[in-house]
């Protein structure tokens, strides 16, 4: 058997502070230590590479929640089948995806708006050649206020 590590090993090693090593714990994401005799969490050594997944898996864009069901789901692999890591890889990366495009847009007609000399937020609302979106926006705004 390994040797068990202290929370603050544990914590260095996997490059976090105590206090997320303490939220994942209560999150359930990381399982709850056994204590030594002085009250001390002893982790296992597999604690550290599981908080270095759940960092990762963070850095890719998953939800806390989100890591805590693919780790359910690693560790229940018998019982009703759950959407493992291929299928909510898929559906992250279409997230992401949708997520870039809109930053295009929005990179793009703020790009379009330095060009135009866009000064005075005012100003440019009212202007046709206004490329954000302001007139748009008093278009949808004007049906609304028809509709109420």
């Amino acid at each position: 058997m390994s040797a068990a590590l202290r929370s603050g090993q544990v914590a260095q090693a996997a490059g976090v502070n105590l206090q997320t090593l303490r939220y994942y714990e209560r999150r359930g994401l990381l399982a709850e230590p056994r204590r030594s005799n002085g009250g001390h969490r002893m982790y296992p050594p597999e604690a550290v590479t599981v908080v270095r997944m759940i960092k990762a898996a963070q850095r890719l864009g998953f939800s806390l929640d989100e890591i805590a069901e693919l780790l359910e789901a690693g560790t229940h692999r018998h019982g009703r089948p759950r959407p493992g890591l291929q299928q909510r890889t898929r559906s992250k990366l279409a997230e992401i995806e949708a997520k870039i495009a809109d930053l295009t847009t929005i990179r793009d007609t703020l790009t379009d708006a330095l060009e135009a000399g866009c000064d005075d937020l005012s100003t440019c609302a009212h202007a046709p050649c206004c490329p954000l979106p302001f007139p748009e926006l008093a278009e949808e705004n004007r049906h609304v206020d028809d509709r109420i």
